[in-house]
């Protein structure tokens, strides 16, 4: 882990592999959302990219923004990028992550070689609102985290769901991130309905790249409809793609066939004719 400076601000940043760069954002049953480093799902996509993982504002080592709207993390990431030195990457987000991904891209789809969002929420979607994970994340008698495993996972059951999200006092660390995370996610996200932007929907044309939208089969946090509004509103995008056995953490429930579909898409989905130009990720060590 190293903390960039942007701007004064100190920005934990996970990277790993070589290759074109892809930045990758993340949601919050993911690294910097509970994992602090990076899971099966990652690694794979390690095996054929440079994969740049900056940690949200205020989470996982991440200074906080004294503003904290969905424009002022869109406007954080641009300097991000800036500090970076990358110009043209690929972007792929998760969850809320994929919400600040999709801004990103119709703001400025020249930077954006290939889009890909998986679970992602950002869109408003009348009668299909983003599940209440503020609710859910409370512990019902001090405890049990039943409810937020079954908004996350398709089975509530499963090791991954059990060991990101544990029923009473987990790893102190993980603790502290699933907080910040939840604290991250009330700035940008806690009008209800959730985690949305009105406007985004009609400037999905702006993004004219290559495009990728995965959802889990059971995705009880971003219905599926919102899955279909991203598909048809992003002039790149192909049909919906459906990960099997998965919920919304289809990333950390089948990383295998999250990653897969990624790979394909980021090795067929595109001309990648254009140089991608990056620097290294530089700064000091984050303890």
């Amino acid at each position: 882990m190293n903390i960039l400076d942007v701007r004064g601000r100190g920005v934990a940043v996970l990277e790993a592999g070589a290759g074109a760069p892809l930045v990758y954002l993340h949601g919050f049953a993911d690294v910097h959302g509970v994992a602090g480093d990076f899971q099966p799902f990652h690694r794979r996509l390690v095996q054929s990219a440079r994969v740049i993982a900056p940690a949200h504002p205020g989470c996982a080592g991440s200074d906080e923004l004294v503003r904290c709207g969905i424009d002022d993390v869109v406007f954080h990431y641009l300097e991000v990028l800036d500090a970076l030195g990358f110009t043209r990457f690929d972007l792929v987000g998760h969850c809320v992550g994929g919400w600040i991904a999709a801004e990103l891209a119709v703001r400025h789809p020249e930077m954006v070689s290939r889009l890909a969002l998986i679970g992602a929420c950002g869109l408003f979607v009348s009668g299909a609102p983003v599940g209440d994970v503020f609710m859910h994340a409370q512990p019902e008698r001090g405890i049990d985290l039943t409810t937020l495993r079954t908004l996350l996972f398709a089975d509530a059951k499963t090791p991954a769901a059990l060991r990101f999200f544990p029923d009473g006092r987990g790893d102190i660390e993980e603790e502290m991130r699933r907080y910040q995370m939840l604290r991250f996610g009330s700035f940008v996200g806690f009008k209800p309905p959730y985690f949305y932007n009105r406007a985004l929907r009609e400037r999905l044309h702006r993004a004219r790249m290559p495009a990728l939208v995965i959802t889990g089969e059971q995705d009880r946090m971003v219905p599926r409809s919102h899955g279909d509004a991203y598909a048809a509103g992003l002039p790149g995008a192909r049909d919906l793609k459906i990960v099997a056995g998965a919920g919304h953490a289809a990333p950390l429930e089948q990383p295998e066939a999250t990653a897969a579909l990624l790979t394909a898409f980021l090795r067929d989905g595109g001309d990648n004719s254009e140089p991608l130009q990056s620097a290294s990720v530089a700064g000091r060590s984050a303890h």
